[in-house]
């Protein structure tokens, strides 16, 4: 472990088959979670399909809101949802996974819980219940807010838990691509096409946070995950990345 190395101010790298942490530094310290909220929305989701609470065929209509402020209007990362559709719960979940799609974020919390902040207070409560100690999340966007915090021990922690807890909705971190609408999107966490054993999950960008990552891989009967934060550029977090994976 002494020999691993990292540019990431905060970074911790976890081996699943031993328990022991490789490298940390700062993975209690509390950043922006930008991205990485929409890991706890979309485990709100998987929680309210297993229970029975929705199905994956249950419509939910994409809102004014849901479009200016998450679709192709406010110039985000989307699938292009259309305002006053109908769209299924399976469907939404992809391009949210798959996607980051801040539509499907939206309209999946405009549908469950009737609007983003009473869908918020169900994220905080399943993230006190998963034993994520120190997060708060503000929206299920992961935009910009004071109030989010979160940290690179809670990210490992919330990764371990949805694999655990949801191992077929875990898959969907490591689909390449979505089809919607006619058009096709690639897997925004791009490392499970650029480094073998990847399988998702997700990355994530704060303007005071940094590049951030947060990545699962397992090779032969050897697992990690990855968990990184507070890089100043692109180039810098991808050859961290790949190097520590």
């Amino acid at each position: 472990a002494a020999a691993l190395e990292s540019v990431a101010p905060r970074v911790a790298l976890h081996d699943e088959s031993t328990g022991s942490l490789l490298i940390a530094r700062d993975e209690d310290k509390s950043f922006a979670p930008a991205n990485f909220a929409k890991l706890v929305a979309a485990a709100v989701v998987f929680e309210a399909l297993k229970t029975g609470e929705i199905t994956d065929a249950t419509l939910y209509p994409i809102s004014e809101h849901a479009w200016r402020s998450g679709g192709a209007p406010a110039r985000v990362t989307t699938m292009f949802a259309a305002v006053k559709s109908f769209v299924p719960v399976g469907d939404l979940l992809r391009g949210l996974v798959v996607d980051y799609a801040n539509d499907a974020a939206i309209a999946l919390a405009e549908g469950l819980a009737g609007s983003e902040e009473t869908f918020t207070l169900r994220m905080n409560d399943y993230a006190a219940r998963v034993g994520l100690k120190d997060s708060r999340f503000a929206n299920p966007t992961g935009y910009p807010d004071p109030k989010a915090r979160t940290t690179l021990a809670d990210m490992l922690a919330l990764a371990g838990h949805i694999r655990a807890a949801y191992p077929d909705r875990y898959a969907l971190y490591g689909q390449p691509d979505f089809l919607w609408n006619k058009i096709n999107q690639t897997n925004k966490t791009r490392f499970i096409k650029e480094l073998p054993g990847v399988d998702g999950m997700m990355l994530a960008f704060d303007e005071a946070a940094g590049f951030g990552a947060l990545i699962t891989a397992g090779r032969g009967d050897r697992r990690v995950t990855l968990a990184a934060s507070g890089y100043g550029s692109l180039a810098d977090r991808d050859k961290d990345v790949k190097a520590l994976i």
